[in-house]
């Protein structure tokens, strides 16, 4: 074993100890990879005289924007966990091909996604939620991004093999590079070019693309412990195949989320107006910003604990577990508290329009009230992902978001609690699915670990 397998070992040490050096960098990363969209969301949502309609519009875009990053995630969070098990089993050229095919993956993607978006955009937004009155300002910011889909998925689906390599701070530097290129242009598009809404896509893209010549150049150099090939780029029927199975479940959690928001938007602009729609783009940055928090511990934990069960060391699964429940949920609990104190600040932060403020202070409450479940729901998830549980994971997966969000989003207004009942939809879908996750994971997995 070489210096650098030796430092990237996770069968040593205290395995918290090991999973927090992972995790602290991944969610510094995690909270600055946010702000590729958030800080969209904040300029263009001040813009003097057409914020709330350009926030609006950018709301209206987001499920076709998290669809993207679906199918970035379904071929690096698919391939990546792999890596770390083979990896931790000391199968070497095994994982350098499974990061490959899963480059190879991402590119057909991101070509098919590119096409298909400029071509079906308006129906697609249409689809969306949007009116005559709002297509405009969507359509205006997601034809430039959609250009840069490619580039968009590299840099977020291989930025994972970086991760799974043991390399945390690498990782966090990578994020923390683009994000800053969108920062800086920002400003610089919207208002100094007066670009407006097409300034802030194409800062992203631009953004986006610059982390992803960061990845690729460093997967590709001697200092990573898997090196990318050109040659194990060849599709692999059999290893692709694994990457798709595993990403499978991040894949349909992304896509439910994408769901979600299009019945969302839907259902407001039925019983609210547009400017509703709008609240939930306030409401869905928000919960972005602190579900991203808990990514980055996933994150971090998936590759220490999936290298430990390649390895076999179910003691170290055992205590590692422990660890995660009382710090995931001791997290989204304090999150819960300090949402429901404090709502209008955060809604703020992404508008000077004191309507939409209150209306959004408002909702924040509704939809964060029971985030605390949240904790059992990520854990879980992160688990069933590390121990190679794709079908647990895609359950569960499907049934909060899927089987209790959607239809209680469509039923709940027409119960009597109108707009409200969309925001309580994803409080009800908390406790259900969250409990039901946790449970399961418990005794299937805990519980046979107790026993080896």
């Amino acid at each position: 074993m070489d210096t650098q397998e030796k430092k990237n070992d996770f069968t040593e040490g205290s395995i918290a100890a090991v999973i927090l050096r992972m995790a602290a960098p991944m969610t510094v990363a995690q909270l600055v990879s946010v702000l590729y969209s958030i800080v969209d969301r904040m300029y263009l949502g001040h813009l003097e005289g057409m914020g709330t309609m350009a926030l609006t519009g950018l709301g209206i875009g987001m499920p076709l924007i998290v669809i993207i990053n679906a199918f970035a995630n379904l071929c690096g969070m698919g391939g990546a966990p792999l890596c770390s098990i083979d990896r931790g089993a000391g199968r070497i050229a095994e994982a350098e091909k499974l990061m490959a095919n899963s480059l190879t993956l991402l590119l057909a993607f991101g070509v098919a996604l590119t096409a298909v978006t400029q071509i079906f955009l308006r129906p697609l937004l249409y689809a969306f939620g949007a009116s005559d009155q709002t297509y405009g300002y969507a359509a205006e910011y997601m034809r430039f991004y959609c250009v840069g889909c490619i580039p968009v998925m590299l840099g977020l689906g291989m930025h994972s093999f970086i991760n799974a390599q043991g390399f945390a701070k690498m990782s966090m530097l990578t994020t923390i590079f683009g994000a800053a290129v969108n920062i800086v242009l920002d400003p610089i598009f919207i208002f100094a070019l007066g670009l407006g809404i097409r300034g802030a896509a194409l800062a992203s893209v631009l953004a986006q693309t610059a982390s992803a010549v960061w990845v690729m150049r460093f997967l590709c150099s001697r200092r990573a412990v898997l090196t990318l090939r050109r040659a194990d780029m060849a599709p692999d029927i059999k290893l692709c195949g694994r990457i798709l199975a595993m990403g499978a479940s991040t894949f349909v959690m992304n896509c439910t989320a994408s769901l979600i928001q299009i019945v969302a938007n839907v259902q407001l602009r039925l019983y609210g107006g547009d400017l509703y729609v709008g609240v939930m783009t306030v409401v869905n940055s928000i919960e972005q910003v602190f579900f991203l928090v808990m990514n980055g511990l996933n994150q971090g934990a998936q590759p220490v604990m999936g290298y430990n069960y390649g390895a076999h060391r179910h003691d170290r699964l055992r205590q590692g577990m422990h660890f995660m429940w009382k710090t995931w949920v001791g997290y989204a609990t304090a999150v819960t508290v300090i949402i429901l104190v404090f709502p209008r600040p955060f809604a703020l932060m992404f508008s000077s329009d004191e309507e939409l403020v209150t209306l959004a202070a408002h909702s924040i409450r509704l939809f964060f009230c029971t985030f605390m479940f949240m904790g059992l729901q990520s854990v879980s998830q992160c688990l069933f992902q590390s121990f190679g549980r794709s079908g647990k994971a895609i359950f569960f997966s499907l049934l909060r978001k899927a089987i209790i969000v959607v239809p209680l989003t469509v039923l709940l207004p027409r119960w009597g609690f109108g707009v409200d009942g969309v925001f309580l939809a994803n409080a009800v879908s908390c406790v259900l699915g969250g409990t039901a996750c946790f449970v399961t994971m418990y005794f299937t997995e805990y519980r046979r670990l107790e026993k080896c």
